[in-house]
């Protein structure tokens, strides 16, 4: 299967060295600071690419996305911080008949641990002496605060019933890989749930099992789909 990577940094970087594991092939770069940048997304050199795997920034996420759905490529998007123009995509992939899958985190385990987290809120809706809160630290260059990953465990919470507020704050400082620790707090004792990255390789690896799994479909999906977990109810 053959790959264009849209961003080159650390995040990029790690996809493809870990492609040839997947039994994928990298066969060119998106990233104007990149040495082996080969071109826009409407270079003639992406013809016959079967998905593109973005860990760019979130300024240049829609219009290249858009481009590329357009030349009939499957995407993976793992750059956080544009969900504003979230409809604006989700025209353009289906007009396209592509297949994307869209994640603020493609760890395994942080897909599992927001399906821990929903069954969690779902517990203690109704215990309201109980308040919700949720923190998150990254490295001091992760821009988007609180995380994309924060953000979607704070509404798997609400979408689960957890009816009350739920304070959410942020730490950005040296080069924390990313840990989310969602707590119940009552009057006499605090339940947390934490999950640690302790390197990126968890998100390239899931970046590339979706990107291995979307090849061929249509539609929006998440990692939820990737993995065949159903929705907490």
């Amino acid at each position: 299967m053959k790959l264009l990577l849209v961003g080159h940094g650390k995040m990029g970087k790690l996809v493809g060295e870990l492609a040839p594991q997947y039994d994928c092939e990298v066969v060119g770069v998106i990233d104007p600071s990149s040495p082996l940048h080969g071109g826009g997304p409407g270079a003639d050199s992406w013809a016959g690419v079967d998905v593109a795997i973005d860990f760019s920034t979130p300024d240049s996420v829609v219009t290249n996305a858009k481009a590329l759905a357009a030349r009939g490529i499957n995407l993976v998007i793992g750059t956080t911080g544009w969900s504003q123009h979230e409809a604006a995509l989700r025209k353009a992939v289906a007009d396209a008949g592509v297949g994307i899958v869209a994640a603020p985190n493609f760890s395994t385990g942080v897909v599992l641990f927001e399906a821990l987290v929903a069954h969690a809120a779902k517990l203690f809706a109704s215990q309201t002496e109980f308040a919700a809160f949720l923190h998150e630290a990254h490295h001091a260059a992760k821009i988007d605060a609180p995380s994309g990953t924060a953000l979607s465990l704070k509404r798997a919470m609400e979408q689960a019933g957890f009816p009350r507020p739920i304070d959410v704050s942020s730490t950005r400082a040296g080069y924390i890989p990313g840990t989310h620790t969602i707590g119940f707090d009552g009057p006499a004792e605090t339940i947390t749930l934490t999950h640690t990255a302790r390197d990126r390789s968890a998100f390239a690896r899931g970046a590339l099992t979706a990107a291995k799994w979307v090849h061929g479909k249509r539609g929006w999906f998440t990692m939820r789909d990737v993995l065949g977990i159903a929705e907490v109810t």
